[in-house]
């Protein structure tokens, strides 16, 4: 490759990053907006394992500080829990070169899944449960007003289905909530962001990435299967993710079937004509996910695209 080809390639790199950028920035600072996740005055406590959505996550927040109307103060955290094998160096090392406030917490859960968890089973619910408890009590001491995880819209997706096909629940991760203790409030800025985008983002930025599997548990494996399912959908039917994600936001309650939701029993016929009585899907597939094309990718590759994803209603 010449010097002129491989400038001209760089160049082509440093646009395609910096529009992904914009991208990612334009639905963090919706997401935010849509949910109120952030307000004036707030600590955020930014939990940070060392995996491309929480680097991303943090990225993108330390730049919408510098840009947004309100005041905000953002903190690190990072969880050490003494996996064999974790280095405690690249967090630390990382965050002071980029001048980020920041705590590392020892906290040594890695035995005690170990004592708890038989060999072979996967040690992740009891692990995230310890490890929450930590943070919680952590945001408390520093005094932080939210806290912000690097779940994004396809994680909500998935839980969506997991909690659908193995736990009878219409349930997923929402946006925002309220701890388990009632003492915080529990953001997800990446709610509106494709895994896909973070991972092109992630290995353009060169995070210090670090392995989430040191501590030898098995991926779960029911949650596996739904992404590798999610996955493929995304790859034959192009669009049908972009729906799905969609009709979390279009809940109706009265074409679904939850009694405590929806006052079925009090139903009476008053002869009003009522043009949703009725209809479950006898309208025609939406026309923004007829044919959809991601235009977003596709642009990856073209100079001057615009970078709009061709679908509406995504918020």
């Amino acid at each position: 490759m010449s010097v002129a080809e491989k400038s001209e390639q760089e160049k082509k790199q440093r646009y395609n990053f910096n529009k992904l950028e914009k991208r990612l920035r334009r639905h963090v600072g919706r997401a935010i907006e849509d949910f109120n996740m952030i307000e004036n005055g707030d600590k955020v406590m930014v939990c940070l394992s060392g995996g491309k959505d929480s680097y991303t996550l943090l990225a993108i927040l330390r730049f919408l500080q510098k840009i947004a109307p309100i005041q905000f103060s953002l903190i690190a955290v990072n969880l050490d829990q003494k996996q064999p094998g974790f280095p405690e160096h690249i967090l630390p090392e990382y965050l002071r070169a980029e001048g980020v406030d920041f705590r590392i917490i020892e906290e040594d859960t890695y035995s005690i899944v170990k004592e708890k968890i038989p060999e072979g089973k996967t040690t992740c619910a009891l692990c995230s449960r310890l490890r929450r408890g930590i943070l919680y009590r952590v945001a408390k001491e520093l005094g932080a007003t939210k806290i912000a995880l690097g779940h994004h819209r396809d994680d909500m997706l998935e839980t969506l289905m997991l909690n659908m096909f193995y736990g009878g629940k219409m349930k997923s991760m929402p946006p925002k909530l309220v701890s388990d203790n009632g003492e915080h409030v529990v953001i997800r800025p990446l709610a509106y962001v494709r895994e896909k985008d973070i991972e092109k983002y992630a290995s353009y930025a060169a995070f210090p990435i670090i392995p989430c599997n040191l501590c030898g548990s098995q991926e779960n494996l029911q949650r596996k299967a739904i992404k590798e399912m999610l996955r493929q959908w995304d790859r034959q039917f192009p669009g049908r993710i972009e729906s799905m994600f969609t009709a979390m936001q279009n809940i109706v309650p009265s074409h679904l079937a939850d009694h405590q939701l929806f006052d079925f029993k009090s139903i009476q016929a008053d002869g009003q004509e009522n043009v949703n009585g009725d209809t479950a899907f006898d309208q025609p597939t939406p026309t923004e996910f007829l044919n959809f094309r991601d235009t977003e990718d596709d642009a990856a590759n073209e100079d001057g695209a615009s970078g709009v994803i061709q679908v509406r209603n995504l918020s």
